[in-house]
């Protein structure tokens, strides 16, 4: 404490202890001179260091002050107020300023046996302190049409586990009083300590990638959950590349797979990317021959396939012309590669029986045409302003069609 206008430095534990010691023999049975005691003691130049060592110090000295009956938050915004880079605590005598409102508060306030249940934040936290947050940013919170409501803590101002732990309660409590479906919270990989708080309040993963995640809270007890699961399907597409006038198609053979089998090559689509597209990446990517999209000719789907991550597999199957013809396989990927006559295709084992249905599209198509076969895509307007989309179908008969 100051003494002739200097700072002594006391350990940290020591004064907690003499502390608490007046105030268990002085005061103890007097809540108003527990708080005059604070008000000769303001606590504005408490400091701890905030290393991870230091935090049950911290949380030491604000389970003694609860016993003045304040709020949580509020212990722990005074005491983490000025902060100074070692592990000593600094008491001044610099009278009463913006402690007084706070030792008043401690005054008023009811008398709570322990810090368990010592309100987390207080009305007096709430309305005093502007840099204590007590509700989501407004720009954070979006109504969806399914009657849900969508917490992106990308947008919102920082939080703390205390207040994030708070304003969540409350927020629970606010959008299920409203009938409010659901709640997701999509959170920043950076805020991820964030997680543990909202799983204590009933919220679940819904699904996570890349830098984020997206939890979901369920609100209608009383009603089905009918939320959707998240990807239930992964989608591979696969090239069959055909020489209409060599009666050959493109196969390989790939590294790392644990079957000697050949096949066509493909691969799984990026997202926002068109089925045809690809088909032509993937074919070069694995090949070295560039071709082009003409239509698709099948489409397999497998539940409980090995290597989906848990998904659903669909897999298409897409006809393309050859542009180039000289084969340069990717050695990391493909272990052989070459045009292969249809027929033999047909007549060999080292085929399984969807490559050997699917070449045998590929001589019908090139005996007698792929008209019957094709399925080819029409660009529509989609009902969602400035977006497009391609609808896949067999042709309607020209005597039928109807616009």
């Amino acid at each position: 404490m100051a003494v002739a206008g200097k700072v002594v430095c006391w350990d940290l534990m020591k004064v907690v202890s003499i502390v608490r010691s007046l105030y268990c023999k002085l005061f103890k049975s007097s809540l108003v001179l527990s708080c005059a005691f604070l008000c000769v003691v303001p606590l504005r130049n408490l400091s701890f260091a905030h290393g991870r060592g230091d935090q049950p110090r911290l949380h030491y000295l604000a389970m003694f002050l609860s016993g003045n009956n304040v709020c949580y938050l509020n212990i722990l915004f005074i005491i983490e107020h000025l902060v100074v880079p070692n592990i000593l605590v600094k008491v001044n005598y610099l009278g009463l300023n913006e402690e007084k409102n706070c030792v008043i508060n401690m005054r008023l306030l009811p008398a709570i046996g322990s810090l368990r249940r010592l309100p987390s934040v207080c009305s007096w936290c709430r309305n005093s302190h502007t840099d204590i947050h007590t509700s989501f940013s407004p720009d954070s919170v979006t109504k969806d049409k399914y009657n849900g409501i969508t917490v992106d803590l990308n947008i919102s101002h920082s939080l703390t586990s205390e207040e994030f732990r708070t304003i969540l309660s409350d927020s629970i409590q606010k959008w299920r009083n409203q009938g409010r479906s659901a709640i997701w919270i999509k959170v920043p990989i950076l805020q991820s300590h964030l997680i543990p708080e909202a799983a204590n309040q009933g919220f679940e993963f819904h699904h996570a990638e890349h830098h984020h995640s997206l939890l979901k809270l369920w609100l209608q007890e009383d009603k089905e959950d009918l939320t959707p699961r998240f990807a239930t399907h992964q989608v591979g597409v696969s090239g069959l590349v055909i020489r209409e006038d060599t009666g050959q198609v493109l196969a390989i053979q790939d590294q790392n797979s644990q079957f000697n089998l050949w096949k066509f090559p493909g691969g799984l689509s990026n997202l926002e990317e068109d089925i045809g597209d690809t088909a032509v990446r993937e074919v070069f990517e694995e090949t070295g021959i560039k071709s082009e999209f003409l239509s698709m000719l099948a489409l397999r789907q497998q539940h409980k396939q090995p290597g989906a991550f848990g998904r659903s597999d669909i897999f298409i199957v897409c006809r393309l012309r050859p542009l180039t013809f000289d084969i340069r396989p990717c050695s990391r990927e493909i272990k052989a590669c070459q045009w292969m006559d249809i027929a033999e295709v047909q007549k060999r084992s080292g085929f399984s029986a969807f490559m050997r249905k699917v070449t045998g599209m590929a001589m019908y198509g090139i005996q007698h045409g792929f008209q019957d076969l094709d399925i080819k895509y029409e660009e529509m307007e989609s009902v969602y302003k400035g977006l497009r989309y391609k609808l896949y179908h067999r042709p309607v008969p020209s005597d039928t069609q109807t616009r």
